[in-house]
């Protein structure tokens, strides 16, 4: 009984203890009871960062764009592109320009495991979408420090990101097997193909096949797409995929309407890579799925080592 009695002090104190962290844990860190977005750690958990990336010509040439393992190319307003670069392997110390997200980019996402989304903001009717999404949102109002504006170039083409900042380290895994793609030989057949260019109403991106470098090189409204140290954009596997790209309820100050890309579904595209364009099928049969590219016949493409680029075409 003196044994008992002796442990009765140290039970109540562990009992109070627990209390005291139960309750802790189900407050925000403000001590309000609820908990915001920002309140929790963006990026546990996922296994890719995304950045959207200025791609007009006072931005170029852009910063880490280089080690991007997957760029997508998508249609912004006045028949303008944007970039969304996807990292996973590594990260470059410096990442920009940053620029501000769109509806596409939400639906795209949701490919991939609860991903860090990078950008310089949304418009305000959108940030409900962009709260809603299964993302951990980083714009510089969550992460100041991982911000800075470049003295080189005038605003809104001068902010770049500081991806050591945020909390996210890569997996050192590629990006495309989040995707459920693999690298692998190239099926057979194909047709030679020294270049495709790909327009928009106000852009074009064209990638010309070097042998030597074993790349598809980049260029943008028909000027090299280089990095900001100087070398050249390229990449190992193209992917031109043609989508509808449809008018959205979102506009720009000018007027201009947000397109919206459509990645749910299916069509038509095309695969370069090698020297060699392959005609493909895509298909996507939800918003939480893969995107599948195959053969005319069914048979999946596998991918030539090295960087992705998706060029969503409007058809």
């Amino acid at each position: 009984m003196s044994v008992a009695r002796g442990k009765t002090p140290a039970a109540a104190l562990l009992a109070v203890l627990l209390l005291v962290l139960l309750a802790a844990g189900c407050t925000g860190g403000d001590g309000s009871g609820s908990e915001s977005r920002s309140s929790s750690p963006p990026g546990t958990g996922a296994k890719v960062l995304a950045v959207k990336i200025d791609n007009v010509a006072p931005a170029r040439p852009q910063t880490g764009l280089d080690q991007a393992d997957i760029v997508y190319v998508e249609q912004v307003e006045a028949g303008l592109s944007r970039l969304l670069a996807v990292y996973s392997s590594e990260l470059p110390p410096v990442i920009g320009p940053v620029r501000s997200a769109r509806e596409t980019d939400l639906e795209l996402l949701r490919q991939f495991d609860r991903p860090v989304l990078a950008f310089s903001g949304a418009q305000s009717g959108l940030l409900p979408a962009i709260d809603r999404a299964p993302l951990d949102a980083v714009p510089p109002s969550a992460a100041p420090r991982a911000y800075f504006r470049g003295p080189e170039r005038p605003a809104p083409h001068n902010l770049y990101l500081r991806p050591e900042r945020i909390p996210y380290a890569a997996s050192g895994t590629e990006a495309v097997e989040a995707l459920g793609l693999r690298f692998g030989p190239a099926p057979p057949g194909g047709r030679a193909e020294e270049s495709r260019t790909v327009r928009f109403p106000s852009a074009r991106t064209t990638f010309t096949w070097s042998a030597e470098r074993e790349r598809w090189l980049v260029s943008m409204d028909g000027s090299p797409a280089r990095t900001s140290e100087g070398g050249r954009l390229g990449a190992a596997t193209v992917i031109v995929q043609d989508v509808t790209v449809r008018p959205s309820a979102f506009g720009d100050r000018s007027g201009n309407n947000t397109p919206f890309t459509e990645t749910v579904g299916s069509g038509t595209a095309h695969v370069l890579r090698d020297g060699k364009a392959y005609e493909a099928r895509w298909a996507r049969t939800s918003a939480d799925a893969d995107t599948a590219f195959t053969t005319p016949d069914g048979e999946r493409i596998d991918l030539a080592s090295g960087p992705l680029w998706i060029v969503y075409a409007p058809r």
